[in-house]
């Protein structure tokens, strides 16, 4: 059977479930920006604005897992309309209040924390439905590179239409308005598309069992979640280092040249990872490919200038986009029936917390250390992920086996 991302998409149902994925997270692209200003024009205070968006981005990030667990106990179909339904209803709640100046702050903290409890994680179950609906390997590491590279786009075009929006209509508040409608309509047709994709757990199931030892599962995932974390603190650090590189270079503005580069190295990467034939078992190529991107990252320190400072972005993030996908097809392999969903959340979760450790710790250590240290630090949480892989592959005897694609 061709292998081709053609065939992935005419697997009966694909491309309901990609479009209709799609169609919702793109809500997660747009609301963050749209949020960060529609609290600004109502508070007019940036430091406000900005509290208030890392309170939402923190509580959905960290009751990510917890959110799976119910669509991994309950069923996609059951689990993700009233979650939904929930998230619309506050961000059109957002919307209203800060429409106008004069809500009480603390309110508005109130409803943006409830919009983090209640978002659904639409990417852990959008990839556990692509793991049911292709159990050839071939096909479901292409379905992954596709799903990861089209994610990262969503990132990119989200913010733009936000600030579209804010900047057309003077009116941020528009920007959670569609948020809205997207993450509504696009999670109800998920659900509907659903076809044997992520189910209730049987009682006697072990997903069921480890439903009260949680750690069983985060310590057979440990390599595919440190690459993830070790990841996303590489990113978070150098976004923030090439902010400063930029700023150093007397042109801030063309930080955002060297987020294109990574960007698009990273699309590349993605896109390649699904079209190559590889002998390597996931565990091994996930080794090999944060190795890749620590390595690259750290050259990033050798750049004199904002164009070479690009060219090396765009190298490390060959490797990021293949990262992630081989993090997601690691844990799929190595998470026991019932468990899929919940097992990507932690991979999401691991990277976005290590994407806000890594912008922490660079602000910090950028105005105390030389800038190319800096950017040699950045690369050490991606090398330190390595010590977690494990001599051989830890796949239980009553999961998945290992995808080894064969050429």
């Amino acid at each position: 059977m061709s292998s081709s991302y053609a065939t992935v998409l005419r697997t009966p149902g694909a491309v309901r479930l990609f479009g209709a994925a799609l169609i919702g997270r793109l809500s997660y692209g747009i609301v963050p920006l749209s949020l960060l200003l529609a609290v600004t024009g109502a508070t007019g205070s940036y430091a406000r604005a900005g509290w208030l968006t890392a309170l939402f981005a923190g509580s959905n990030v960290l009751l990510s897992p917890v959110r799976a667990g119910l669509v991994d106990r309950h069923g996609p179909r059951r689990a993700l309309p009233p979650m939904a339904a929930g998230y619309a209803l506050v961000l059109l709640a957002l919307a209203a209040a800060t429409w106008r100046p004069g809500v009480p702050y603390s309110a508005l903290l109130a409803l943006a924390v409830a919009a983090g409890v209640l978002a659904p994680p639409l990417g852990p179950v959008t990839r556990a439905c692509w793991s049911a609906l292709l159990p050839d390997p071939e096909l479901r590491r292409r379905a992954y590179s596709l799903d990861t590279v089209a994610e990262e786009l969503l990132y990119v075009t989200g913010p733009l239409l936000a600030g579209l929006i804010a900047a057309g209509t003077a009116r941020p508040g528009l920007g959670l308005v569609l948020g809205a409608v997207l993450v509504l309509s696009g999670t109800l047709a998920l659900a509907a598309s659903v076809r044997g994709g992520p189910s209730r757990a049987p009682v006697n199931s072990p997903a069921a069992a480890d439903r009260s030892r949680p750690w069983r599962l985060l310590s057979r995932t440990r390599q595919p979640l440190a690459a993830a974390a070790g990841a996303g603190a590489g990113l978070g650090a150098f976004g923030l280092l090439a902010v400063v590189f930029a700023q150093r270079h007397g042109q801030p503005a063309d930080a955002a040249w060297v987020e294109a580069a990574l960007a698009a190295g990273s699309a590349v990467g993605g896109l390649a990872l699904g079209s190559l034939d590889w002998r390597a078992p996931a565990r091994v190529r996930l080794a090999v490919l944060s190795a890749a991107f620590g390595g690259a990252l750290a050259l990033t320190a050798l750049a004199p200038t904002l164009p070479l400072l690009a060219a090396t972005a765009a190298l490390a993030g060959l490797a990021v986009a293949p990262t992630l996908t081989t993090a997601y097809l690691l844990t799929d392999e190595l998470a026991e029936p019932g468990q899929h969903t919940r097992a990507g959340a932690w991979v999401n979760a691991c990277f976005n917390a290590g994407s806000s450790a890594g912008t922490a710790l660079a602000g910090l250590l950028a105005e105390r250390l030389p800038l190319p240290l800096c950017l040699v630090l950045a690369a050490t949480p991606a090398l330190a992920s390595l010590v977690s892989a494990p001599a051989r592959s830890a796949t239980p005897p009553d999961s998945r086996p290992p995808v080894t694609p064969r050429a």
